[in-house]
């Protein structure tokens, strides 16, 4: 991991060795006897730690906002200990205030970077915690999972249909949704099989990022989802397929033997149960009544290619 971030090392290499030679080439070394070892100690310890953190952050983390904020916050941080840590060693002449700029500038200004970067670490923890609690519910009643994309199938969907609809009435409006990949035959002849399993696992983790903490997300048959939205009218339900199917487009998924990336859409069919029809309807009349809506979405999306055409 260390290798993604290596201009960074390389800069901060770079930065602390003009330091070094600045502050040689500026001054006069002090003798030993007018060492002082518990600020030695204190101030080299605090540039050691902010390297050892970098390090840390740098080898367990990809690039991105997150990282980019706290690797320049300790490498602030490292610098103006660094230096600090240097005039131990070195008089410098009153006239040599860049040595004051490095040591009362870098300091305040890598806290404030690290903290930055603390802040969206903490978003992003709270959106993983998001995440796994949806999951939750798969795994605290240990049912079998999808191995491809650890989500539950069909038979687990009806059985949660059937759960809901019992509860359902015109106060508590239930919606089904389902999630069609378009053209995901053409991942698997072109890339194989392989990279067909990669993209369904890697659009089965965006799609729950998009749903919110009670909704269910299932994988009904190959490349279709199914996702239940309990306590959900037709706006709401409307409103989050559209909010998917904008994820999807943005999403780019790379193939190992392309470089380019690959951008998807999706068909979407959403059937509802509520009112007078929910005392009636059953999970496989919901389940039609979505697949109907389904193959109507994409039998528009299909005329509307060839139009374009």
């Amino acid at each position: 991991m260390l290798a993604l971030h290596k201009w960074k090392l390389l800069f901060l290499a770079l930065a602390a060795n003009l330091a070094l030679v600045g502050s040689l080439a500026s001054g006069d070394i002090k003798t030993t006897s007018e060492w002082n070892w518990l600020d030695i100690v204190g101030e080299g310890g605090l540039a050691l730690l902010a390297l050892i953190w970098l390090l840390l952050i740098l080898h367990s983390r990809p690039a991105g906002r997150v990282t980019q904020f706290l690797s320049l916050g300790l490498s602030a941080v490292f610098i103006a200990g660094f230096q600090d840590w240097l005039d131990e060693f070195i008089y410098f002449p009153e006239g040599a205030l860049w040595d004051h700029w490095i040591e009362s500038g870098f300091m305040p200004i890598g806290l404030i970077l690290l903290t930055l970067g603390i802040y969206h670490w903490h978003k992003e923890q709270l959106l993983i915690t998001e995440q796994l609690r949806k999951r939750e519910r798969l795994f605290r009643e240990h049912r079998g999972l999808d191995f491809t994309t650890s989500l539950s199938g069909a038979h687990y969907l009806r059985v949660q249909l059937q759960h809901e609809l019992a509860q359902g009435n015109q106060e508590n409006p239930l919606a089904l949704v389902l999630i069609d990949i378009d053209n995901f035959a053409q991942i698997n002849r072109r890339y194989g099989n392989r990279e067909g399993d990669n993209l369904l696992h890697s659009l089965s983790e965006l799609l729950l990022l998009n749903i919110r903490r009670n909704d269910l997300l299932c994988r009904y048959a190959g490349d279709r989802f199914a996702l239940l939205l309990p306590n959900t009218g037709k706006l709401m339900a409307n409103t989050i397929a559209a909010e998917i199917s904008q994820a999807v487009r943005h999403f780019a998924f790379k193939p190992q033997q392309q470089q380019d990336s690959i951008f998807h859409s999706v068909s979407i069919g959403i059937a509802f149960s509520c009112g007078q029809t929910a005392e009636a309807d059953t999970p496989d009349s919901l389940i039609a009544r979505a697949t109907q809506a389904l193959l109507h979405a994409k039998e528009q999306r299909d005329s509307q290619q060839l139009r374009a055409a």
